[in-house]
């Protein structure tokens, strides 16, 4: 920006968006200065760097407007976690296939954790048995299993995530 700039010309687009080729940057620079704006590199790759006349305050402020808007525009996908055991209720059981049904409705993906305690590592296939009856009522909606259900320590997890 302004006496920053290094090269010795310039591609010069004044502040109209008139293309005025190439010029030394000095001139450039003062026809800048008696508009009372600033000389700013646009793209400093090129031979020789294009640069344009600019309120440079007033282009960082838009710059920073457009990232903000494109940010809240972009959807983040989360990894929302069910914890249970094996030995749920039916009622139980009916509020967690609501909650994964919300969570994929939202666009987030869910990790469902079948805990097992003590000797209920014994019995890691009715937690797997779980998994598959979590897999088979969750069928109808626009769901994929993205990791099959496995013991992972003391817990049996499964992946769930939204079609796309």
């Amino acid at each position: 920006m302004n006496e920053r700039i290094r090269s010795r010309e310039v591609r010069l687009i004044d502040q109209n968006g008139e293309n005025h080729g190439i010029i030394e940057t000095s001139k450039a620079l003062q026809m800048a200065y008696d508009d009372d704006l600033d000389l700013v590199l646009i793209n400093p790759n090129q031979d020789p760097p294009v640069a344009k006349i600019l309120n440079y305050g007033k282009f960082k402020y838009e710059q920073e407007k457009k990232a903000k808007e494109a940010k809240k525009k972009q959807h983040t996908v989360e990894v929302k976690e069910i914890k249970i055991r094996y030995k749920i209720d039916t009622h139980d059981y009916n509020v967690r296939i609501k909650s994964v049904e919300k969570f994929i409705a939202q666009g987030n993906k869910v990790k469902i954790v079948i805990m097992l305690r003590g000797r209920e590592m014994q019995h890691s296939d009715l937690a797997f048995d779980l998994a598959k009856r979590f897999m088979a009522d969750v069928e109808h909606m626009p769901v994929v299993v993205e990791k099959k259900p496995q013991l992972e320590g003391r817990n049996v997890t499964l992946y769930l995530g939204p079609q796309s």
